[in-house]
């Protein structure tokens, strides 16, 4: 039985990726800060069936008696300060962990079992202001946020530490991917959420910032399998992973309202809140090397995962009113 360990398991790729594991045969081991409110909910249906151990990115000292204790085969490392908005508000914070967290963790594994796999979880915002349409792995970085610079670091220093001490270690370019376990605050979790609001009476409008910036969008669940595929391949390397298609933030509008049958323009308003201070317009990734390195395909669409998540929030908004 391989041992996998897992940072931010609690989050949504940790959640899809501990049942893609546990599906596979996988010990799983979930490492996670100690808080005053921790929340299982994502992994609540599966939480008998894994090992939770405390840790943080910020204390070396804890992540080194994590990998002494288990001994993973591999480590994922999918925990960040990772919301771009608060990056902004946070960026020593967002610096701390996103960045130099990496370093902490890739240092342990070099301590006490540098035979051990890594995976970083790399971003399409470290494209931001992107020089080349579709980005691709050799596309170079220019980051427009706190968070995007911290990811660039933790990118390059995967890359370092295996070329300087010989360690596989993968990053995976991941460009947005989303699901019904997406946090409240991204912008598609939003809209889907508060469409299911506007649906049961709730509220009246839905407010958001810029409908012109276009994404790649994908399901996360097949994206969590693109991260497994990295570790298993003979030699280490850097993937992006994206469907190849883009959508704006008004069809993302657009196709949530279709599904109750509402008309998106009688609800959604445009607020300066949401307006990031250096927007990032259009991402769009080539995920040609993975199709051919590893053999990866998204099985999910954009209309098919907008339904979805609005499904799934009009369940949750439903429950919430009984």
């Amino acid at each position: 039985m391989k041992t996998a360990l897992i940072t931010g398991i609690t989050g949504q790729d940790g959640s899809y990726l501990a049942e893609y594991l546990l599906s596979l045969g996988y010990r799983v081991v979930g490492m996670l800060r100690r808080s005053s409110t921790l929340n299982f909910e994502r992994i609540a249906h599966i939480q008998d069936d894994i090992v939770l151990e405390t840790g943080d990115l910020l204390d070396e000292a804890s992540l080194l008696a994590v990998l002494r204790r288990w001994q993973p085969d591999e480590v994922y490392n999918l925990a960040a300060q990772s919301f771009v908005q608060t990056s902004f508000s946070q960026p020593v914070l967002t610096g701390e962990t996103t960045a130099l967290g990496v370093t902490r963790l890739l240092d342990a594994i070099r301590a006490t079992n540098p035979e051990a796999r890594f995976y970083q979880a790399s971003t399409s915002e470290m494209f931001g202001k992107v020089v080349e349409v579709p980005q691709r792995e050799t596309t170079p970085f220019y980051p427009r946020s706190p968070y995007g610079v911290a990811k660039v670091y933790g990118h390059w220093i995967t890359v370092n530490y295996r070329e300087s001490y010989g360690m596989h270690a993968s990053s995976g370019i991941l460009f947005n991917h989303e699901s019904p376990r997406r946090g409240l605050e991204f912008v598609t979790r939003k809209v889907t959420y508060g469409v299911a609001r506007i649906v049961h009476g709730l509220q009246q409008e839905l407010r958001l910032g810029n409908l012109d910036a276009q994404r790649d969008w994908g399901f996360a669940g097949d994206y969590v399998r693109a991260m497994w595929l990295m570790l298993q391949q003979p030699e280490p390397g850097d993937y992006v992973i994206a469907t190849g298609t883009t959508h704006s933030v008004r069809e993302l509008c657009e196709r949530a309202f279709a599904a109750v049958d509402l008309d998106w323009e009688r609800y959604v308003r445009i607020d300066d809140r949401f307006i990031r201070p250096a927007e990032v317009d259009l991402l769009v990734g080539d995920p040609t090397r993975a199709r051919e390195r590893l053999g990866w395909e998204p099985t999910v669409g954009f209309d098919e995962l907008v339904e979805m998540m609005v499904r799934a929030d009009l369940e949750l908004v439903a429950k919430s009113t009984r």
